[in-house]
């Protein structure tokens, strides 16, 4: 494999597309950026692949080029904080405008672009409460990432919180209402369950942002650094980060 590509490796799929997922696109400004308008040159994999431990290590293995780096962990870890937000846009974009989505791994496909990145995620219209339907979809995927990486569960259940968090406050900028989205984090991670941590928000500035309960590894990876939000940070340096990117949000 040529360095700094990636093929993708098993199923193709179609776009899951019964016209659900176009209407909370059509609902929401800026829904191509947001993860819901897939670019049509993108390769349609099917999401139950990301339950393929096997699958996900020839995916870490594929990657490790371009990011410079060997270390299991480091590679599963980056690659979940980047799948599981794109993974979990459409449901939560649909909770938002009040259209139910399915979060089935079967009825859900990933969007990715040249070099293995996830840009996109289309699905079903859904039926049934949300909670456990993303428990049955995200317990497989972290288990088959922590098996990839060599490394425990529970920090990509953080990372997962911290998707949850950080695109329903996405969502809520698109639709101007900030206050309505975030307030569907803590419920809706209270029933998807043990050991997904509770989400946190801090307002600063006028400016809310997501208190993340998870560190994503990147700084770890050759030429990047530590994010502005991450928890590794002295909290009075991150107050001043995020006082800096708030105003430059108003």
């Amino acid at each position: 494999m040529p360095h700094g590509t990636w093929t993708p490796v098993g199923r193709l799929g179609r776009v899951a597309d019964d016209g659900a997922q176009a209407l909370v696109a059509a609902r929401l400004p800026g829904a191509a950026a947001l993860g819901l308008l897939p670019p049509p040159t993108a390769a349609v994999l099917e999401a139950a692949l990301l339950a393929d431990p096997g699958w996900t290590a020839q995916v870490l293995a594929a990657r490790a080029p371009r990011q410079r780096t060997t270390d299991r962990r480091v590679l599963a870890t980056v690659w979940w904080y980047s799948v599981s937000s794109v993974l979990l846009t459409p449901v939560l974009a649909g909770l938002v405008t009040g259209v139910r989505l399915s979060a089935r791994l079967e009825d859900t496909r990933l969007h990715l672009l040249a070099g293995g990145t996830p840009v996109a995620a289309t699905t079903r219209r859904g039926a049934g409460d949300l909670g456990p339907e993303l428990r049955a979809a995200l317990a497989p995927v972290v288990a088959a990432v922590a098996e990839a990486g060599g490394m425990r569960d529970r920090p990509l259940w953080a990372i997962a919180t911290d998707s949850v968090a950080n695109r329903l406050l996405a969502l809520g900028r698109a639709v101007g209402d900030v206050g309505a989205a975030t307030a569907l984090a803590g419920p809706l991670t209270r029933a998807i369950g043990a050991p997904m941590p509770a989400p946190r928000y801090v307002d600063v500035v006028g400016a809310r942002f997501t208190q993340r309960a998870s560190c994503c590894l990147l700084w770890r990876v050759p030429h990047e650094v530590v994010c502005t939000s991450c928890p590794r940070r002295a909290p009075a340096e991150r107050a001043v980060l995020l006082a800096d990117a708030a105003q430059r949000l108003g």
